[in-house]
């Protein structure tokens, strides 16, 4: 070969390597920060960018919540005697002892009366013979055993009753839905509680996302998360016949995208999530391609939270909370920022990826380069 020929090569070589870097850009799979908010300081930006640091969880935790959910409350434990109150549709069973050969209920050999499954009626009777109709609702069953017995005593002096109580509808709850036993739960006492009727129906469901107990009353519905329930004693509410309750998951999400252990949709695990334990339920950042000064938190308030006052509402409708984790400030603010319901978090990509990009580019071009003048000698 050539002198002149072998002087010409590199060149060629140079020549295919600044073309495709003056033509191409390195691929990108993930935006960076300075992608996302381009455009965040023109007149007409749809869109406001905040730095989260020490005071801004204080400030917007005020803020009107970017999709409020209907307060729906609790009613708190109420204490109350253990014994039942009768009901209509409640049965009793009674044995009346009589001493008395004479007795009209018995024969001479005959010693106890059984009258088992007497219904309680809706006017809240019960129908004993030779007595008639016994007034028994909203009476415990001691002082339904007592009234029944001053009624039998005018046709039979000697008697005394033993009265066994077994409730009707109206004194149970409906378990409906969320747990492995569904179904009717006994009240056999005025002081069963939600808690107890969940644990005889098989319990709060291993898995499900932030289980939320359900309680409809009076045509009301009432709803507290399980944790909360289980962590505040107060809060176990007292149950009352025809109360009708269900657990279902919490319906609140957020979404991560970017460069995040992983892209998905989040279900809420507890009442309050912060952006570190959401970076924890995303997988963390990928350590190969995230910038720890670029994670993004894009939340889209309603029209009628906007304020001019940003210590009372957002600036704009949209807006980008940024966290720098590279910080001690950006930690500790990230530890305490609330995510909300259909937040994005966004783990942007880190601007070292290009050059990472560019120089490995350049790498492969003269290591072939390389090849190529070799081959020439």
């Amino acid at each position: 070969m050539s002198a002149r020929f072998r002087s010409v090569v590199p060149a060629i070589v140079l020549m295919g390597l600044v073309g495709p870097l003056a033509s191409c850009s390195p691929p990108q799979d993930v935006a960076d920060v300075a992608q996302v908010v381009a455009g965040v300081n023109r007149p007409d930006a749809n869109f406001a960018v905040e730095l989260v640091t020490r005071d801004t969880p204080e400030v917007v935790a005020e803020w009107p919540n970017s999709h409020p959910q209907q307060s729906l409350g609790w009613i708190t434990h109420q204490r109350t005697s253990s014994d039942p109150l009768i009901a209509p549709g409640d049965k009793l069973s009674l044995a009346v002892w009589d001493n008395d050969d004479t007795s009209l209920l018995s024969s001479p050999a005959q010693k106890v009366i059984q009258l088992p499954d007497l219904r309680v009626s809706s006017d809240g009777t019960i129908f004993l013979p030779y007595v008639d109709k016994v007034y028994v609702a909203k009476m415990t069953p001691e002082e339904a055993r007592v009234a029944i017995q001053q009624k039998l005593l005018a046709i039979i002096p000697s008697a005394q009753v033993q009265l066994n109580y077994g409730s009707g509808t109206q004194n149970s709850v409906v378990v409906l839905s969320g747990v492995a036993n569904p179904g009717n739960v006994s009240l056999t006492d005025r002081s069963t509680t939600v808690t107890s009727v969940i644990a005889q129906s098989g319990g709060v469901p291993v898995g499900m996302a932030n289980p939320q107990i359900n309680l409809q009353r009076d045509g009301k519905l009432y709803r507290i998360s399980a944790d909360t329930l289980l962590q505040h004693p107060e809060l176990d509410t007292t149950l009352r016949g025809g109360d009708k309750v269900f657990i279902t998951p919490d319906d609140r999400y957020f979404m991560s995208l970017g460069a995040a252990g992983k892209e998905a949709v989040i279900n809420f695990t507890r009442d309050e999530i912060t952006t570190l334990e959401a970076m924890s339920l995303v997988g963390g950042l990928d350590q190969g391609t995230a910038d720890p000064k670029g994670i993004l938190i894009l939340r889209n308030y309603p029209a009628s939270a906007v304020r001019s006052d940003t210590k009372k509402g957002p600036p704009k409708q949209r807006m980008i909370f940024s966290f720098d984790l590279t910080t001690a400030d950006g930690l500790f603010s990230a530890g305490e920022f609330k995510v909300e319901d259909r937040d994005l978090v966004l783990v942007t990509q880190s601007p070292l990826v290009n050059t990472r990009t560019i120089l490995n580019f350049v790498s492969g071009f003269l290591s072939t380069g390389r090849t190529v003048i070799a081959a020439t000698n």
